[in-house]
């Protein structure tokens, strides 16, 4: 180990737990989920820091949105950020480039540290209140036919838990194809053209700063800032931003998914919407007296989805659970 990871809190591992744990860590973007600790970035290094899971109160999402970010229209993105609580108070937040390898992360700590709480504070008063919402809205009592729908909705999403990477997978690879369909081939050349262009700048300023001097240095400056700007960008085509990576991606999504419910009798979704938070929002449908049967039930959140839009304003948990599936509805037109 170059680097030995610096303890965040007041926990530490001895020496050589803390080598052999960093070594068989599972590394997630800049951290890394360990059998011991957590392992975050700096601004500079990736697994700069470590916290054993004793320390960790909290670990969870949070989203900055740039402006105009929601307008769909040019290079405009979401930033994605992992905040851990430690320590009766501290605050970790660590930068991701890609929001998915923080569902990742946070996915692969609720199989592996499941004491570990994955909402904020403010989350888990909303997520109450919500619930209790949702249980104001609920017919006073199923018939014994809607109960056994219900039940057998839960049983399905029972059945997806026990491996929650397949969906996951389904969701982001919808989502990563909905944006790659709907950006302009455009922004990705001109991305690309300015991230060439700021390469020469480079190679031409160090070249000026070793046979001149003078004015070199900005030439270089300005090359490295135009080369870090757009590779920061997800829009420049690469081997794995390219319609072919990205649509092969969404198919085999969708084929693992295909196999893995195969094992499951008379499974109530398609494979390409298996996922379940549209399992919980039809069994909704039906508590609600909205639906009575599942196929009735996964119409009511076809149209849910169809009606909401960027003028229809949702809480924090509505609008996660929307982007968690609504690409998978578009890319299929709901069929």
């Amino acid at each position: 180990m170059i680097f030995k990871p610096a303890p965040l809190g007041f926990a530490k591992l001895d020496r050589d737990t803390l080598v052999e744990d960093k070594k068989h860590c599972k590394k997630i973007g800049p951290c890394g989920v360990g059998q011991k600790a957590l392992y975050l970035n700096s601004f500079y290094f990736d697994r700069r820091y470590y916290l054993p899971y004793s320390s960790i109160t909290r670990v969870y999402k949070r989203i900055a949105m740039s402006k105009g970010g929601f307008s769909g229209k040019g290079t405009f993105a979401t930033i994605a950020y992992l905040v851990v609580e430690y320590d009766g108070g501290q605050e970790k937040q660590c930068i991701f480039k890609y929001e998915e390898q923080v569902d990742q992360l946070l996915a692969e700590l609720e199989k592996t540290q499941p004491q570990i709480k994955r909402v904020s504070a403010e989350g888990e008063k909303r997520l109450a209140k919500r619930a209790a919402e949702f249980a104001a809205q609920r017919k006073p009592e199923l018939s014994p036919q809607g109960r056994k729908n219900v039940d057998e909705l839960q049983r399905a999403i029972d059945y997806l838990d026990k491996k929650p990477e397949l969906a996951l997978e389904l969701s982001q690879s919808a989502q990563r194809k909905r944006a790659y369909l709907r950006s302009s081939p455009s922004y990705r050349w001109v991305a690309m053209a300015i991230t060439v262009i700021g390469l020469l700048c480079l190679a031409y300023g160090i070249w000026g700063l070793v046979n001149h001097g003078s004015y070199a240095i900005f030439i270089t400056l300005l090359g490295l800032a135009a080369i870090f700007t757009f590779s920061g960008f997800s829009v420049m085509p690469t081997s794995r931003n390219n319609k072919h990576f990205v649509m092969k991606r969404a198919e085999n999504a969708v084929k693992a998914m295909e196999a893995y419910i195969a094992d499951y009798p008379d499974f109530p979704l398609p494979a390409r919407y298996a996922h379940p938070v549209v399992l919980r929002r039809m069994q909704r449908a039906i508590e609600q007296g909205r639906a009575a049967w599942p196929g009735e039930a996964l119409e009511v959140v076809k149209n849910d989805l169809k009606a909401l839009n960027a003028d229809v304003k949702v809480d924090q948990e509505e609008y996660d659970e929307v982007v968690a599936i609504k690409a998978m509805f578009l890319n299929e037109d709901y069929r």
